[in-house]
């Protein structure tokens, strides 16, 4: 196989058409009613962040629907939740402030995508804002929204991602805790398996 990589912007084009009509009309400074109430039905969305040499990171945040609230037009606050306190997100936000977000809804092939620049809130009085079960929020992301749009479903028809004939059974696939065993070292995979459940039940707020 012949390696041929694009190494500029203009190779790379000479492989694709340019974007035209709806794919560039779309694209929006704000957010609009339909960005609004799709924001309120979403549980789910997956956090691009990279630091400040260019080191890309990308993880999931999920929660009750309606999680990420819109204070208006152009501002997003997103609560964080207890988790491995590794802090990869939010540390290379204080590094590079440049985010992307992209909300999904269950059962919805389109979603929404949502970047622009961020600060990590940590005044008490906004992360009570977001209190769940007693708990208040972590601390709250602030995201200045640059640009949003709607994406197409081709990626979750063809996934077929929703459609319950296409779910897999969990345990043809190793149990996180034996997995963690094996690559930590450290305990056992039911010792393992112990930790993961436990914080499940006692740590999602």
């Amino acid at each position: 196989m012949t390696d041929t990589a694009a190494t500029s912007k203009e190779a790379l084009r000479e492989h694709y058409i340019e974007p035209k009509g709806r794919a560039v009309a779309k694209q929006l400074d704000r957010l609009d009613r339909h960005c609004k109430a799709f924001l309120e039905l979403s549980p789910f969305c997956t956090l691009a962040s990279t630091d400040a040499a260019g080191h890309v990171d990308c993880s999931p945040r999920g929660d009750r629907p309606g999680f990420a609230r819109a204070v208006d037009d152009r501002t997003l606050l997103l609560p964080d939740r207890p988790g491995n306190n590794r802090l990869d997100s939010l540390t290379n936000i204080v590094e590079h402030p440049e985010v992307g977000l992209l909300f999904m809804v269950p059962g919805f092939n389109e979603t929404l995508r949502i970047n622009g620049r961020a600060d990590i809130v940590t005044d008490p009085a906004v992360c009570a804002q977001f209190a769940e079960n007693g708990k208040p929020a972590r601390s709250v992301m602030r995201i200045v929204v640059r640009e949003v749009y709607f994406h197409c479903a081709k990626a979750f028809v063809r996934s077929r991602l929703w459609d319950p004939s296409a779910q897999r059974d969990r345990k043809s696939f190793p149990s996180l805790g034996t997995i963690l065993a094996d690559q930590t070292h450290m305990g056992t995979a039911a010792e393992a398996d112990a930790f993961v459940e436990d914080s499940i039940k006692t740590g999602l707020w």
